[in-house]
């Protein structure tokens, strides 16, 4: 356990848990979409929907959907500068089942695609990303995350594995889930470093890829949105 582990991330509060990791989630959903969101759905549960006001959860949300991190002077006037990007938004309360407390359902859409997560924040600023789409994850911003849509078929893991290892690019971890056996499937997987463009485009362009997508370490708080 570090310092930081114990006295919380730097950010603009009041709370690490209903601010910082609120505004990390929103920062892994907006990092789905390849260009900027139009429309945003996000949904509240838990103790996220009963201190959404109180603690900023609603303005970090926000934030992090218009690439703000959690230490962003910005943040408290999210809602105005949501309003300048042309961006909208609705909050609404839902029960989503057997998560994390601090949890919300943010669904995401622009011209060229829509996108949903669930994300938990779990304490000291820390996040747990526990579904992308309608696949099962498991991620947390704390490496680079690449998340890979395939058709579920032997050696698939192995193959992307390979691709990672021949590159000197270590997996932290691997998650993988399937809709239904011979299926599509997504693996989710923690790597030390991002890497080259011309190995994503490698791996975005194999036959059994369906959709691929590279998200920033975001407990940094470098900033890699375009």
């Amino acid at each position: 356990m570090g310092l930081l582990d114990v006295i919380g991330p730097v950010m603009i509060g009041p709370s690490s848990s209903h601010t910082a990791g609120a505004c990390r989630i929103a920062l892994l959903a907006r990092a789905l979409l390849e260009h900027k969101p139009k429309k945003a759905n996000l949904e509240l549960h838990g103790s996220f929907a009963k201190t959404s006001k109180g603690h900023g959860t609603n303005l970090a949300l926000v934030a992090g959907l218009l690439a703000y991190y959690p230490d962003d002077e910005r943040l408290p006037k999210a809602f105005d500068y949501a309003q300048k990007e042309n961006l909208e938004y609705a909050f609404s309360i839902k029960d989503l089942g057997n998560v994390h407390p601090n949890s919300v359902k943010i669904s995401l859409e622009n011209d060229n695609e829509k996108i949903c997560l669930i994300g938990s924040s779990i304490g000291g600023g820390n996040i747990q990303i526990v579904k992308v789409n309608q696949f099962d994850a498991n991620f947390t911003g704390s490496y680079f995350s690449l998340l890979v849509e395939h058709e579920d078929q032997t050696g698939v893991i192995a193959k992307i594995a390979r691709v990672l290892a021949d590159n000197y690019i270590n997996i932290a971890t691997l998650y993988s889930a399937r809709n239904k056996r011979g299926g599509k499937a997504l693996m989710s997987l923690e790597i030390d470093k991002k890497p080259d463009s011309y190995i994503l485009d490698y791996i975005s362009h194999l036959p059994y890829i369906t959709w691929s997508r590279m998200l920033p370490e975001i407990m940094t708080g470098q900033n890699d949105f375009k």
